[in-house]
């Protein structure tokens, strides 16, 4: 169900919200190659907490009894991984590396929920049109996200922005 917030709410979003962006920002100036991904786990966690936020996914229960809770601040993915990888000390970021992160800031009752993707160091050719056109896509698949669209018309606006040879 969806409940329409007051100003004093939206208010408060915006806040958690603000603390994710600033972490995105902040990664952008300390990801490189030769960081672990738990040293990157670390110092977005510091930023959250001195902003005075709590990192959400640190600790989020996985629902399933034997498997052990989240235990970072923020999902890691290297290249081809799948989403929500667990930060690691063993796993270090190298050149070229695309890496996707997911981020979840709770603050004052609501979380700021984000992901974005980052080009480390000096990708291959291929890399880097994968991110451009997948950003591409992205757009284009919001731009038909309106009212009185359907899901087919927004995957329908992906496709076309996609080369034939992916699909």
């Amino acid at each position: 169900m969806v409940t329409i917030k007051s100003q004093k709410e939206i208010e408060k979003m915006k806040e958690a919200c603000r603390i994710t962006a600033l972490v995105y920002k902040e990664i952008e100036e300390y990801i490189k190659p030769g960081i672990t991904t738990m040293e990157l786990d670390h110092f977005a966690e510091k930023i959250i907490r001195k902003q005075g936020g709590i990192p959400a996914q640190k600790g989020y229960p996985s629902g399933q009894k034997g498997v052990p809770a989240f235990p970072g601040t923020l999902c890691i993915s290297i290249n081809d991984e799948i989403i929500h990888g667990i930060p690691s000390n063993r796993r270090e970021i190298q050149d070229g590396d695309v890496v996707s992160i997911d981020l979840v800031v709770f603050k004052n009752g609501f979380h700021g929920d984000a992901a974005r993707t980052y080009i480390v160091g000096k990708p291959t050719p291929e890399k880097q049109r994968l991110v451009e056109v997948t950003k591409q896509a992205f757009f284009e698949g919001i731009r038909y996200a309106v009212k009185g669209n359907r899901i087919g018309d927004i995957s329908h606006a992906i496709r076309r922005v996609c080369p034939k040879e992916w699909l």
